[in-house]
């Protein structure tokens, strides 16, 4: 798979992610190769999770959760079908902040750390803010557990 800066390189969101409409959280894949993604997303004030304050930091393990379901979109399939999958849970999210401001550029990097032929797998998901590092100004960060259905599913 080959790496990108720009989202037009990539599926739209919407044709990667199992979730329509205002439910797809992403904006567009920024690069991605056989370990990683990162996903654009926009904190927008007409976000479904909007309020005064901004958008809850917690909303960032649904926005690594679509990470992983794009990522593993991408991912070549014997057949070209690509496989479904669930969110079984998250460990160790940690946050900086308790809401994320409007209307700011935000990238989600999500890596894998395993994928089992049973299809579970688990994925390190961070957030930072777009032109930063996910490494040293992360806003939140969380271990994800998937599990993908059998492409016979």
């Amino acid at each position: 798979m080959a790496e990108s800066g720009s989202g037009s390189d990539w599926p739209p969101m919407a044709s990667l992610v199992p979730h329509q409409g205002p439910m797809c959280l992403l904006d567009h894949v920024v690069n991605a190769d056989e370990r990683h993604i990162v996903a654009a997303v926009i904190s927008s004030s007409n976000s479904l999770f909007a309020d005064e304050r901004g958008i809850p930091v917690q909303v960032a393990l649904e926005w690594m959760a679509q990470a992983s379901a794009a990522w593993s979109t991408l991912q070549p399939r014997e057949g070209g079908t690509p496989r479904q999958g669930m969110l079984l849970g998250a460990r160790r999210f940690e946050a900086n902040i308790d809401h994320l401001a409007l209307d700011q550029p935000l990238e989600v990097r999500v890596s894998v750390d395993t994928v089992a032929d049973s299809g579970l797998g688990t994925f390190e998901g961070v957030l930072y803010r777009a032109g930063n590092t996910c490494e040293n100004d992360w806003l939140a960060k969380a271990t994800l557990s998937v599990l993908q259905t059998p492409t016979d599913a």
